[in-house]
């Protein structure tokens, strides 16, 4: 079992074998935030802090029938084999989590996360609900205010769904366009419906254009800087040659966003076609933005 989802069955040992949906988000964030390497990592939802990874693993739970998934809240139906046994360090910190919030109702624990947390209210619809005018008004300063059009390009290998999420968030971009050629990724999170829904749900508008990838057939056996360079010269001379009118609509919809992402895996700008795509676009079209690499 991942180490990931023992934490969620640990939390219903000490919160109880009914826990609602909203409260154990809640709860879960407040664990993490005080883990030295957080086990989840969260958005800004509708109702504050999310993590998409939690509830997938919850639903995987649930199929498995150790949890039940009833609307509103996840109920613990067994106790399993003793293998969710936790690191010392985690025992000890849920611990103080049950010690410090278990008194706490939902609505009180939402009020906590929105006023210690404003990030992750920025995208509630309850605020009014739950703050003071004076309280909104310091989540309202947590979003982003920079409108400067700019053209980024991002990886998400070494990130998760949340942790990239949040960095288009800090950057106030409005538009996630994905060059990969096949949407799909054994990574939870950034295969296309999925990552279209979170983009949704994080206010951030979502678009495919595989005719600006790369056939996945000829990225096998790069090795080195020379062969990489090669499929890039390619990739120039063929792909972004023939796809003048895909990029010219492409621009019009970042320019209208105003700030945009393309996104594709690796990590390194230097090592992904999208760099060279955001060039293209720069010159092949009458974008007229900065192009910056996340």
């Amino acid at each position: 079992m991942f180490y990931r989802r023992k934490i969620l069955l640990a939390f219903f040992e000490a919160f109880g074998s009914h826990i609602d949906k909203i409260r154990l988000q809640k709860l879960l964030f407040l664990f993490c935030q005080e883990q030295a390497k957080p086990a989840f990592h969260f958005v800004p939802y509708k109702y504050g802090c999310y993590s998409f990874q939690a509830n997938a693993d919850l639903l995987a739970l649930s199929k498995t029938g150790t949890i039940e998934d009833s609307k509103d809240e996840w109920r613990f139906k067994q106790s399993g084999d003793g293998n969710v046994a936790l690191y010392k360090e985690d025992e000890d910190l849920l611990r103080e989590i049950q010690q410090r919030f278990s008194a706490m109702d939902q609505k009180q624990l939402i009020r906590h996360t929105y006023v210690n947390f404003p990030f992750f209210a920025i995208n509630s619809t309850i605020l009014n609900q739950n703050l003071s005018v004076a309280e909104i008004a310091v989540v309202r300063s947590a979003v982003v205010r920079d409108t400067t059009k700019t053209l980024f390009t991002i990886g998400y290998e070494g990130r998760t769904l949340e942790e990239f999420i949040n960095i288009l968030l800090e950057k106030n971009v409005a538009l996630l366009c994905d060059v990969r050629k096949n949407a799909f990724s054994m990574k939870y999170g950034f295969s296309k419906n999925t990552l279209s829904n979170a983009c949704k749900n994080a206010h951030l508008t979502y678009v495919h254009i595989p005719d600006l990838g790369i056939e996945s057939a000829q990225r096998k056996s790069l090795k080195t800087k020379e062969d990489y360079s090669n499929l890039f010269t390619r990739y120039c001379q063929t792909v972004l040659k023939d796809s003048i009118s895909v990029q010219k609509e492409l621009a019009l919809k970042i320019e209208t966003a105003g700030r945009a992402a393309l996104m594709c895996f690796e990590a390194d700008p230097s090592m992904c076609h999208r760099s060279h795509c955001a060039s293209a676009l720069v010159a092949n079209t009458q974008l007229n933005m900065p192009v910056m690499h996340l």
